[in-house]
């Protein structure tokens, strides 16, 4: 895909990847549309853009409410002209046993991390099956390839996110309408900061951990080269591989590896 001129919608825009992507995806001429529930955040990421020469719009909104989600595609459609690439985005964690992880807290996330991505393709699909052509990437996690000790509920919205996908990959194989899942490690954002703020607590880990530029670079290659699966850590593929293969020994690991809880 020939980026200059496009036109994106990202949710969950205001920080992390979410703005990290919209900012590659400008200085590549792309036009994007940035959605978020902190409005004034988004105004600053938009008037950076804007000053660069790039060209955004904003909306504050929350994915967990369908008509946000649709009014996102119709700012895009009104202020420059169509929709060819969605990303979905948003998304939050908690980290804790089954036993600690409240209901409602369950209910949230699956709300943000799943229904959130349901609702931005509700919006984005029919705009792409009018054109003929269009680009769904939703940010996963490396844990919905492979779940992580006290945190099965967030690795089970990640996982959802994944199954979405591949059904809707089937759906469109062979058409120019194209299903991408990126599979992050732990990454530097806002997300331990927001499950410290939160919830009272934190994690940190042995594992690999990247850069936010490295995951939306990876991304941005991936719009203009579209593929189905998006490791922007290269050697994560090889724990999917590893799962699929050895189960017992990748439990093993993972729980070696794995993060720690940490109390403020």
């Amino acid at each position: 895909m020939d980026l200059k001129g496009r036109v994106a919608v990202v949710t969950g825009a205001s920080s992390g990847i979410g703005l990290a992507v919209s900012q590659q995806l400008a200085r590549e001429g792309v036009s994007v549309v940035m959605g978020a529930r902190r409005a004034d955040r988004l105004d600053a990421a938009a008037s950076e853009i804007r000053a660069a020469g790039g060209r955004a719009e904003t909306l504050a909104m929350d994915v967990t409410s369908e008509p946000d989600v649709m009014r996102l595609v119709q700012v895009a459609q009104q202020a420059f002209g169509g929709l060819d690439i969605m990303i979905c985005n948003a998304g939050f964690g908690f980290y804790g046993t089954v036993e600690q992880t409240p209901s409602e807290t369950m209910h949230r996330m699956m709300d943000v991390n799943f229904m959130g991505t349901f609702h931005g393709a509700r919006a984005a699909l029919p705009v792409f099956r009018a054109a003929g052509h269009g680009h769904l990437m939703i940010v996963s996690s490396i844990v919905g390839q492979r779940g992580i000790g006290q945190m099965s509920g967030y690795s089970a919205t990640k996982a959802a996110q994944v199954g979405f996908a591949e059904a809707l990959r089937t759906e469109f194989a062979g058409t120019d309408i194209h299903v991408s899942v990126v599979f992050p490690v732990s990454t530097d954002t806002e997300f331990k900061y927001a499950m410290e703020r939160d919830f009272g607590h934190s994690v940190s880990g042995l594992g690999p951990k990247q850069p936010v530029e490295d995951v939306a670079r990876a991304m941005v290659r991936a719009i203009r080269d579209p593929r189905p699966e998006v490791y922007p850590h290269g050697l994560s593929r090889g724990l999917t591989i590893l799962n699929a293969l050895a189960p017992g020994f990748a439990d093993r690991m993972v729980r070696k590896y794995g993060r720690r809880r940490e109390v403020r």
